[in-house]
């Protein structure tokens, strides 16, 4: 059965601002990833190092989950987004005086704290504006569009990056373009509608607090969705060791480097635009499932690579899985979620996908530095094919899941226990 509203497209005005607002803070975030990357390794020269950053920038997200999820809901997202990325300028002009001064590596690890609170206020807003502007039906194709401008900055932005440092012989001149892209974003959050929420007659308690855990709790298919990804992303990420990967394994530099950052990158981008304009999956659940069995082989297949080009291919391919799990995990919460519960349950989102990917960059250092970096990298991408089939046994509706359109919004039940 076809929708009565038809598809939307990068030509919407809400959807151009987002996408293109995501594009400028993914591409400054990648920049400074990879810039921070490369100069704590140079310091320290020590696996353990990059891991470290995963654990301070999750830090501060755990800590502001339940504020900053409540304060989406009570005020208007739009304000909310833009001062997360107002935050995210101050950290990255941080980091170019941390460059400039020659900064020891915990003045770094401070500014990538304060990275962390900026993403912890952004989860639960700037994910959460397109719902309250566009139709359920809309959602599909609007988040692959997003997914998309967020893709393409993550696949230049490593490279310019990468190019950045080799061509200067410093990370200023990256954390630079890194804040320039904060104040773009900024500038299109700006031309959104400001939005307030609705008057709240609900008397604050602990329960409306924690409404977003209890409402992932009680819908077994988005549990399932967001624990694949969890433990798949801890389990299986490499990100992280890329910097130990360019310089000691495939021995290509920093420019290397920007482009292995970048591959992940350009495969989540060729399938974001391909879900963009094919229809929305009729079995998402199943399809996940399968891009998740591909994303642990492609892992497996990069760290039994000694070839630059084999390692590139591999990398592309857990970019083009994960873009799957991105779009349909996405789109999913958005369906089922009411809209006065979406920033708490944006923020709980988050902390899943935000554990997944920086506890998983300690895992993987960690787990380096004990171990060896080919080890820890084959070792993930089986444990990532163990977990896929433990959630297929754990929650076997999820395989069977139809068309997301067609769920509708539940609301939990709040009442004091």
């Amino acid at each position: 059965m076809t929708s009565a509203v038809p598809p939307i497209d990068i030509r919407n005005p809400y959807v151009r601002a987002i996408a293109l607002g995501r594009m400028a803070g993914v591409l400054g975030l990648q920049i400074i990833i990879v810039a921070v990357g490369w100069q704590l390794y140079e310091i320290t020269n020590s696996a353990w190092s990059l891991g470290i950053i995963g654990i301070v920038e999750l830090g501060p997200v755990l800590l502001l989950m339940v504020p900053a999820g409540n304060l989406a809901d009570r005020m208007a997202r739009r304000n909310m987004a833009m001062a997360a990325q107002g935050v995210m300028f101050v950290a990255a002009v941080g980091l170019m005086v941390a460059a400039y001064t020659h900064a020891p590596p915990w003045v770094i690890y401070a500014m990538i704290a304060l990275v962390g609170v900026s993403r912890g206020f952004a989860a639960p807003s700037v994910g959460t504006i397109l719902p309250q502007l566009l139709k359920p039906e809309q959602f599909v194709h609007a988040n692959a569009w997003v997914s998309s401008g967020s893709q393409s900055a993550a696949a230049v932005g490593p490279a310019i990056g990468g190019f950045l440092i080799a061509a200067t012989g410093s990370t200023f001149a990256a954390y630079a373009v890194a804040a320039a892209c904060q104040l773009v974003f900024i500038a299109l959050l700006f031309t959104l509608p400001r939005i307030d929420p609705p008057p709240s007659s609900m008397k604050r308690s602990i329960s409306e607090a924690l409404a977003g855990f209890t409402f992932i709790r009680d819908n077994p298919l988005f549990l399932a969705a967001i624990t694949l990804d969890l433990f798949a992303v801890v389990l299986g990420g490499v990100v992280a060791l890329l910097p130990l990967f360019a310089k000691d394994v495939l021995d290509v530099g920093p420019t290397g480097l920007g482009w292995l950052r970048a591959a992940p990158a350009l495969g989540s981008l060729t399938m974001a635009l391909v879900q963009a304009r094919i229809p929305p999956w009729q079995k998402p659940g199943a399809v996940m499932l399968a891009a998740f069995f591909g994303f642990g082989l492609a892992t497996i297949g990069f760290g039994l690579s000694e070839n630059f080009a084999l390692s590139m291919v591999c990398l592309f391919l857990t970019g083009a899985f994960d873009s799957v799990s991105v779009v349909v995990r996405t789109s999913l919460e958005q369906v089922i979620t009411p809209d006065p519960l979406r920033g708490r349950v944006s923020s709980v989102n988050y902390i899943f996908i935000g554990m997944s990917n920086e506890f998983g960059a300690f895992r993987s250092g960690a787990s380096a530095a004990l171990m060896g970096a080919v080890p820890a990298v084959v070792g993930g991408g089986v444990a990532v094919l163990v977990v896929v089939g433990a959630v297929m046994a754990k929650w076997p509706q999820l395989a069977k899941l139809g068309p997301l359109h067609t769920l509708f919004p539940k609301a939990p039940d709040l009442t004091e226990k």
